[in-house]
């Protein structure tokens, strides 16, 4: 399972389809347009589309993602960060 790492995505959002984020090991912090979501282990959220958001990790966090497929990690930004091609499992 990837853990996700500090700082790699910046704001952003996904016009077409909600996120479910569920913490499976350590602490995410969701940074929204006016606070700061703090999820522990066995805590989630999820983010409705459209909303500006950027997940942050101080440290090494566990998360299990749901999404659609062929969602981009990047949302509606496109740049060096985004991977278009996901490995599916």
């Amino acid at each position: 399972m990837p853990a996700l790492k500090t700082n790699l995505l910046c704001i952003h959002n996904h016009p077409a389809a909600d996120e479910l984020f569920l913490v499976l090991q350590g602490v995410l912090k969701i940074e929204l347009e006016n606070s700061v979501l703090t999820l522990n282990a066995g805590e989630m959220v999820v983010i409705p589309k459209g909303l500006n958001y950027k997940p942050v990790a101080e440290e090494e966090v566990r998360v299990l993602l749901f999404e659609p497929a062929g969602t981009l990690n990047t949302g509606n930004i496109s740049n060096e960060r985004t991977i278009s091609e996901v490995e599916s499992i």
